[in-house]
C-alpha cells in the first residue's frame, strides 16, 4: 500500500512538473497536438501506478520523452509558420459581414447550431449584427461585432473625469506583503500603513487584502477574526 502511495505521488510530481514545463498557454487552450500529448501523459502515468511489477522509470521515461517533443514541436513552430499550420491549422471566417461563410462551415464541421450557441456565449443574438466571426484553432469563436452593435464606450460618450481603468495592484494578500505590487503601485510601506491605521488595524498581517486602482484608490479588508473583535 505504501510502495502505491509513493508510486502515485512520485507520478503525480512528474506529470505536474511536465505540464509547467509545457507553459500557461499550452495549460489554458490546448492545441490539437498539445491535446495529445496531455492525453497520452494521462493514458502513460496511469500504467505505472496500477501495476506494481512495473518499473516507475517505465512510467516516467515516456512522460518526459512527450514533453520534450512538445517543448521542441512549439520552438520549431514559433520559427516556422508552415510547421505552425501543419500541427495546428489556422483559424476559419464563418461569417463575414453579416453572412454565414457555408463552405466553410461544412470544411470544419461546424453545424449551425453550434454557431449559433457559440454567439449566444458572445452575447450576440443575431446573426446580422455580427461583423466578423473566426473559427480559432483552439475551437473558440472570435466574434467581431459591427459598429452599431458595438456597446458603448467612455470615449463614445464623451465623459470627462472617467474613472481610469487599468489592472489594481494587489499589496496585502493574507497578511503578506507583495513587494513587486507595492512597487508596480508606486506607493511606499508609510503609505500603505497610513491606510491600513484608517481602518482600525496597526500591523500588515491584519489585513486580509489590500489592493490599488489605477485611479489611486484603495481597498483595505482586515481579517475576518479582527473585525469580529472590533465589532465591525
Amino acid at each position: 500500500m505504501i510502495v502505491i502511495l509513493i508510486r502515485t505521488l512520485i507520478l503525480y510530481a512528474v506529470v505536474i512538473v511536465s505540464l509547467r514545463i509545457m507553459g500557461k498557454r499550452q495549460i489554458g487552450e490546448l492545441q490539437p497536438s498539445e491535446l495529445v500529448v496531455a492525453i497520452m501523459i494521462s493514458d502513460l502515468a496511469t500504467v505505472p501506478m496500477e501495476s506494481i511489477n512495473s518499473p516507475l522509470i517505465n512510467g516516467i521515461v515516456p512522460v518526459l520523452t512527450l514533453i520534450l517533443a512538445e517543448v521542441i514541436t512549439s520552438f520549431a513552430g514559433l520559427k516556422s509558420r508552415t510547421l505552425r499550420k501543419l500541427l495546428v491549422g489556422s483559424p476559419s471566417v464563418v461569417i463575414y459581414d453579416g453572412k454565414i461563410v457555408e463552405s466553410e462551415l461544412e470544411r470544419m464541421r461546424f453545424n449551425l447550431d453550434d454557431l449559433l450557441e457559440e454567439l449566444r456565449l458572445n452575447a450576440c443574438c443575431d446573426i446580422a449584427d455580427v461583423e466578423v466571426a473566426v473559427l480559432e484553432t483552439s475551437g473558440k469563436l472570435s466574434v467581431i461585432p459591427r459598429t452599431k452593435a458595438r456597446p458603448v464606450t467612455v470615449e463614445d460618450m464623451k465623459v470627462k473625469g472617467a474613472r481610469p481603468s487599468g489592472l489594481p495592484c494587489t499589496v496585502i494578500t493574507d497578511g503578506q506583503l507583495n513587494e513587486y505590487e507595492l512597487k508596480r503601485s508606486g506607493k511606499d510601506t508609510d503609505f500603505i500603513m497610513d491606510e491600513i491605521r484608517k481602518k482600525g488595524a496597526e500591523r500588515i498581517r491584519d489585513v486580509f487584502i489590500m489592493s490599488i486602482d489605477a485611479g489611486g484608490d484603495v481597498f483595505i479588508q482586515l481579517k475576518e477574526k479582527l473585525t469580529k473583535g472590533s465589532g465591525k
